[in-house]
């Protein structure tokens, strides 16, 4: 019987300015290693847009800031309110335009590693995660799929559409804190954390290129599915197949 894993691998890891190829070579290198050992086993890598999402959002917020293309932005914060708390259709358009522009950043990293593992993905890179009838091939490669969705969520509907209890959450750091370790000196590791306690943590509500470990949209999805996400860096390659080994790890188990 097929067992399948999902791996969420942050942007920041693939492509943290440009793609990282030392990190791509050995990821990949590590994941058909993987591959060979079980003939049942199947990958789903979902992919997420990094350093070139975050640069173009930003240029594109700072060219409608001061030209004629919009005046969204001006009168309004990222919440799509105005200034006296109410909806701003302007501002709304914005946050949607950045959002296409961050999810094209998924694709194109998506693109790499499908590349990279080669014959392993037997199908195109998939864009929603809704529409997907078959897995052909060991692994499936997901990017982003619409304004309002993170990789984060994409990677929980893939597992509840291929029936993935674990979702294993690839970033730039190493373990949940209690808060930012870089602002907090008092901020504590996290080595288990129920899904409630951790929606309290993130919050409910996501923007295009909020930085969390795990994106609250796809935090309340998975809380109801009964998911288990791993949170582990991305730059330990040991780890992270120790995590699809199902060995001990270094990272934050969020369930319950």
């Amino acid at each position: 019987m097929a067992v399948t894993k999902i791996l969420s691998v942050g942007g920041s890891i693939v492509a943290p300015e440009k793609p990282d190829v030392e990190f791509i070579r050995r990821f990949t290198a590590m994941i058909r290693s993987w591959m060979e050992e079980d003939q049942d086993r199947r990958l789903i890598l979902v992919v997420g847009g990094g350093g070139p999402a975050r640069a173009y959002q930003k240029a594109y917020l700072e060219i409608i800031s001061d030209s004629s293309v919009s005046s969204a932005g001006k009168n309004s914060d990222n919440s799509g309110k105005d200034k006296t708390g109410k909806n701003d259709p302007k501002s709304n358009e914005c946050g949607s335009e950045a959002d296409w522009i961050g999810i094209m950043a998924t694709r194109l990293n998506a693109q790499l590693l499908k590349a990279c593992v080669g014959h392993l993905c037997a199908q195109e890179v998939v864009y929603n995660p809704l529409s997907v009838d078959e897995f052909k091939g060991r692994i499936l490669v997901a990017a982003g799929w619409k304004p309002g969705f993170s990789t984060d969520n994409d990677a929980v509907l893939l597992a509840e559409r291929f029936n993935a209890d674990t979702v294993i959450n690839l970033s730039n750091i190493e373990k949940v804190y209690t808060d930012d370790p870089k602002t907090n000196p008092d901020a504590r590791p996290i080595d288990l954390i129920t899904w409630k306690d951790f929606c309290k943590m993130v919050g409910d509500e996501w923007t295009p290129g909020k930085n969390t470990p795990f994106d609250p949209i796809a935090s309340k999805k998975a809380q109801s599915l009964g998911l288990t996400v791993i949170c582990a860096s991305g730059k330990n390659i040991e780890n992270i197949k120790n995590i699809l080994d199902g060995k001990e790890f270094t990272g934050t188990r969020i369930k319950g």
